[in-house]
């Protein structure tokens, strides 16, 4: 049997392993892939950006660049919903959250769609003087209430969704698909960072004095 290809990959499973001392990799066929990735993105030529020559840095773009997005996104949303009974995107994305998971408690559902308590029991309010969604006692703690998706707000929701799915192609552009996993495991991984911050509900006066970036993330 002929062993050059394993002779050629061993170096590197070597070089893994010591550069992930840290464990910022899962210590896994998994985790080898996803730094053999992270390798290959780092030889990508540095892009330019507005304001790099003045000292921008990519963290600031970055930044900017989230919160355009998730305005363009807001846009199609609206234009969705237009002359419909939702009065905003947060009701239908609501529904199509217990469309997908199915009935939870009024806590888990705010914070899966990551708001506040004020501003998704108001959401929630609105389902529910709409019909859209129903409460029972929860039979695990009868202090909360479990909500379900109502046969009305899955009607209200099936005359938006052909709307609705033209709104998240746009939201994903011109990317191809390949373009389009890549983004996903960036986000994914973007998204587990913040959500494990979220998790520990650090008050806004104490947040960013109690959360650090290691150099080596």
């Amino acid at each position: 049997m002929k062993y050059k290809l394993l002779e050629s990959i061993l170096p590197l499973v070597e070089q893994f392993e010591e550069e992930n001392m840290n464990g910022n990799y899962r210590n896994d066929a998994e985790g080898f892939k996803s730094w053999v990735v992270n390798k290959r993105s780092a030889l990508i030529v540095e892009p330019e950006w507005e304001g790099k020559e003045k000292g921008r840095s990519p963290e600031s773009v970055i930044s900017t660049l989230i919160v355009h997005m998730n305005r363009f996104a807001k846009s199609y949303s609206k234009a969705a919903i237009w002359g419909s009974a939702f009065s905003t995107q947060e009701e239908f994305i609501y529904l199509i959250t217990l469309k997908s998971f199915g009935e939870m408690t009024k806590m888990q559902l705010i914070k899966r769609n990551i708001h506040e308590k004020s501003v998704g029991m108001a959401i929630i309010n609105r389902l529910l003087k709409q019909g859209w969604i129903g409460q029972d006692d929860s039979e695990k703690d009868k202090r909360s209430k479990v909500i379900q998706l109502t046969s009305e707000g899955l009607q209200a929701l099936d005359q938006q969704m052909e709307k609705i799915r033209h709104a998240t192609q746009l939201v994903s552009g011109d990317l191809t698909h390949n373009e389009k996993l890549v983004l996903i495991n960036l986000l994914n991984k973007l998204s587990d960072f913040h959500q494990s911050i979220y998790d520990r509900n650090i008050s806004p006066n104490k947040l960013l004095d109690q959360i650090t970036i290691s150099s080596n993330i």
